[in-house]
């Protein structure tokens, strides 16, 4: 210590004799410390890696000898994990225009004044756009039971913007938009309301301070100038196939118009525009309506029945009158769009469990949809909330949600709820979309270096034990457990929703779950744009998963359940 104190005595005595020498290294060190900070302004922010934490402890399952994969954690600490992957973010160096002319624009410079400066132009440039693209209409009235835009609809009640509304419904095709709540968007091709006053729109956008994105069962609506006419014919339509002439065609389809001049964008068009989401071809004749137990569009026949040319088409059929070739519109089936809190708090708390990449957040959309109640969860998760599960931000135990989705394992967290619908998807694919979920959101994907990193083994060492310990924790400790295969529910959605439904302990209603498989899909779909071109999983890893596929199967058989589906691979 002494030797350190001389030693500073003497650097003090230099100095004190040649302060020109001190005062030049004192402008040297403030120069470098300034070209730093500087620098940090032109980068932006730095990157900020998502969390890699792994699920919690569980407790295992007694009698089962799991193959061993490493290190297992399971149980109630996935919902850290879930809630640092929605809350780490990733933030660009500067700002990527479409060209260098918008860069020039905005200048080389990096923080908040850059940032708000982005945000200016970005703004002034969508406003623009808006001016181009559309036309106000005024405030509309509307309502959950008689839409006024009877078109699709989505929700997002942190970013919403009148462009964005008005963008999506263009792209779609429609020629009408509307804003209500401040953060719902509607579409559609004529407006099916009464006028109001424009004071009854006075809710602010979520996502644009100063525009107004109607009020509470108000629309905003504007009236979009489409590129091209044509952008709405049939090439947007959804073909559903062959089908035999129902037994009451007037009951079953009750809108009909003859068409001499037969084509099916006509066809398409005609029923687009008098809002029935179903297109009939047969013949000479057009028949509108909607998926009814009358007509459910569920046994199709040979293409070749309807193997009759449009007149005004020589390419494409247009069935005939025994048997009719069928699409479906743009036009939003509204049948099953309502959705609300339970009236009264349940007395039941009834779980929708799985493994991450199970499905759990498509089934949600599918009962909400299906029974006309919002579902719960177990976390909290801001993006699903922002898209319109609304039952998101209520507690698990609320009581005013018709289900509580969860991922939990383990004794005491399955034993705290009532009953359970088990979710159970092949886990090749269950472990690639949960990792596309971490790493890339809720509806994108992983990057190429995350697949090609350390990242993915280490993923998959982890989540594989879990995928079949899940499962054998729920089948032993749930005191009620309806096991409904991902794989059956997409291949039969109508028979197995329904044992969902009922479950749940809400009337099964045939025509409202002929609704949900008009829209099964909703906004929580890849596009499958960016599947993987090569298998990720080794020879080793699919050894180990298949040990615990058996497993899985050898539990559901015991328990005179259906065993795993075929799908799942070699066993």
């Amino acid at each position: 210590m002494a030797k350190l104190w001389f030693k500073f005595q003497r650097c003090f005595r230099y100095f004190r004799r040649k302060p020109v020498r001190f005062f030049t290294l004192l402008a040297i060190y403030l120069t470098a410390g300034s070209l730093v900070f500087l620098h940090s302004g032109f980068v932006g922010q730095p990157a900020v890696p998502q969390s890699q934490a792994s699920p919690a402890a569980g407790s295992p399952v007694e009698g089962a000898e799991l193959p061993f994969l490493g290190d297992l954690h399971l149980g109630r600490g996935f919902r850290d994990t879930v809630e640092a992957s929605s809350i780490a973010r990733r933030y660009g160096p500067t700002f990527k225009g479409k060209d260098t002319s918008e860069r020039a624009k905005l200048g080389d410079y990096g923080g908040a004044w850059s940032r708000a400066l982005k945000g200016r132009v970005v703004r002034e440039k969508e406003k623009e756009k808006e001016e181009e693209k559309a036309k106000y209409i005024g405030c509309y009235l509307d309502n959950t039971q008689s839409r006024a835009l009877r078109g699709v609809s989505f929700f997002d009640y942190k970013k919403m913007t009148v462009f964005r509304c008005q963008d999506n419904c263009a792209e779609r095709g429609y020629l009408y938009a509307g804003l209500e709540f401040g953060a719902e968007c509607y579409c559609g091709h004529k407006i099916q309301a009464a006028n109001v006053s424009e004071s009854d729109c006075d809710m602010e956008c979520k996502g644009e301070r100063g525009s107004v994105c109607g009020g509470i069962n108000r629309l905003s609506v504007y009236r979009l100038q489409l590129a091209q006419e044509s952008a709405r014919r049939y090439g947007s339509a959804v073909f559903r196939g062959c089908f035999r002439r129902p037994n009451n065609l007037s009951l079953a389809l009750p809108m009909s118009a003859a068409m001499p001049n037969m084509s099916v964008d006509k066809c398409v068009d005609l029923c687009t525009e008098k809002e029935f989401p179903l297109a009939a071809l047969a013949g000479t004749a057009c028949h509108c309506g909607f998926p009814t137990t009358r007509f459910p569009l569920h046994d199709r026949e040979d293409e070749q029945l309807c193997a009759q040319k449009c007149s005004a088409e020589e390419f494409e059929s247009c069935g005939t009158p025994s048997y009719f070739i069928v699409y479906q519109t743009q036009v939003q089936d509204n049948r099953c769009m309502d959705r609300r809190f339970l009236p009264a708090k349940s007395k039941k708390l009834i779980a929708l469990a799985s493994f991450p990449g199970a499905g759990n957040t498509w089934a949600r959309h599918l009962i909400e949809l299906a029974t006309g109640f919002y579902t719960g969860s177990y976390y909290f998760d801001g993006s699903l909330y922002n898209k319109g599960f609304k039952g998101e931000r209520d507690h698990w135990r609320s009581g005013r949600t018709i289900c509580i989705k969860t991922h939990e394992s383990g004794q005491k967290e399955i034993e705290a709820f009532d009953a359970a619908i088990l979710l159970i998807r092949n886990p090749y694919k269950a472990l690639m979309a949960e990792f596309n979920r971490k790493y890339g959101g809720h509806i994108g994907f992983a990057a190429h270096a995350h697949w090609k990193g350390k990242e993915w083994p280490e993923f998959v060492r982890n989540y594989a034990p879990w995928w079949a310990t899940h499962t054998l924790d729920w089948l032993k400790f749930g005191k009620t457990v309806l096991v409904v295969h991902f794989e059956d529910l997409k291949q039969d959605l109508f028979t197995q929703l329904g044992r969902m439904v009922s479950l749940l302990g809400v009337a099964v209603r045939e025509d409202r779950l002929l609704c949900v498989e008009s829209q099964k899909d909703g906004n929580f779909k890849r596009s499958g744009l960016r599947k993987l071109e090569y298998d990720p999983y080794t020879a080793e890893m699919r050894r180990t998963i298949a040990a615990y596929i058996r497993m899985v199967d050898t539990a559901l058989r015991s328990r005179n359940l259906t065993g795993v589906p075929d799908a799942y691979g070699p066993r």
